[in-house]
């Protein structure tokens, strides 16, 4: 139970426990045979397949046409703890593209992305820091940006958070496909919120804090000390914490919250960000305690 002593916090918030896989010691012979709903005689004739061939259980598989190359590399993935999603959730969360697609291009950018960060930010001795996506402009891909690397730290296995504090046009609930009947805002304005915080199905080390209701008083919720108290227990529960924000074409939401974060990440979409807009974004990140960790060129 995390609680925030603050006249504007929470009285307690019911932290998700940590949950651990449940495919540990599996054969990818077993997770494939459960994934495609393999009947016992259609197993054995793998098995006999695999032996008289001298392959694996996975080639066997897809050259008797009861499995694709998609699931052989979902099984890997989950025999070695890597998140992926199955075919069947894809669907669902099109733009979490590092889970639905990761072994492709597009996934490939973002883990290059995510080690610039990590050696940036996350260096022994290093104070703790959150970090805040911001972006000049709506529809320059931040939000998609932040969803995706909240997944490509949370495949790294440390327990990652992903706060919509984007009060102004949340979008992380539809995105991850989870409740937002309380959230953030609650949090914020003093409301006892529990379970709020939301692990996602088929990744067990990433979690999602939604904003719940919109408020009419963003700004102010972000300004009161709640919200640092609040980023700070946060920070000893996970490893990493990553914070969606408001465009800064809305005010001056995403400058406060990356000033309580301490590390800023600024997106802007090429063809589209002004480099005007992006360089006032930046001089006013200048002038508060976050750490800038750089720009991304959203290509997507």
């Amino acid at each position: 139970m995390a609680k925030f002593k603050d006249s504007s916090a929470a009285d307690n918030v019911t932290m998700v426990p940590e949950q651990g896989s449940d495919v540990a010691g599996r054969s990818i012979g077993s997770i494939i045979a459960e994934t495609r709903n393999l009947s016992a005689e259609q197993v054995e004739k793998v098995l006999a397949y695999q032996k008289a061939k001298g392959i694996r259980f996975g080639e066997a598989a897809i050259a008797l046409g009861y499995a694709s190359t998609d699931d052989v590399l979902f099984a890997l993935s989950q025999q070695f703890h890597y998140p992926y999603a199955p075919e069947d959730q894809r669907k669902a969360n099109p733009e979490l593209v590092a889970l639905n697609q990761p072994f492709g291009v597009q996934a490939e950018s973002l883990r290059a992305i995510r080690s610039q960060i990590m050696m940036r930010l996350f260096n022994e001795g290093q104070e703790r820091r959150a970090i805040a996506v911001v972006s000049p402009n709506s529809g320059d891909g931040k939000t998609f940006f932040a969803a995706n690397l909240a997944v490509t730290l949370a495949q790294l296995g440390g327990r990652t958070l992903l706060v919509d504090a984007d009060m102004r046009g949340p979008r992380q609930h539809a995105v991850f496909g989870i409740a937002n009947s309380a959230g953030l805002s609650g949090i914020l304005s003093g409301r006892a919120e529990s379970k709020v915080i939301q692990q996602v199905v088929g990744v067990p080390s990433l979690f999602v804090l939604p904003v719940g209701i919109t408020p009419p008083n963003p700004l102010e919720l972000v300004e009161r000390p709640a919200f640092g108290l609040l980023i700070r227990e946060l920070l000893s529960k996970f490893d990493h914490v990553v914070v969606d924000t408001p465009a800064a074409q809305y005010g001056s939401d995403s400058a406060v919250i990356a000033a309580r974060c301490g590390a800023a990440l600024v997106v802007a979409r090429q063809g589209k960000s002004q480099v005007v807009s992006l360089q006032d974004l930046v001089a006013n990140l200048a002038e508060t305690p976050a750490k800038l960790a750089g720009v991304i060129v959203n290509e997507y």
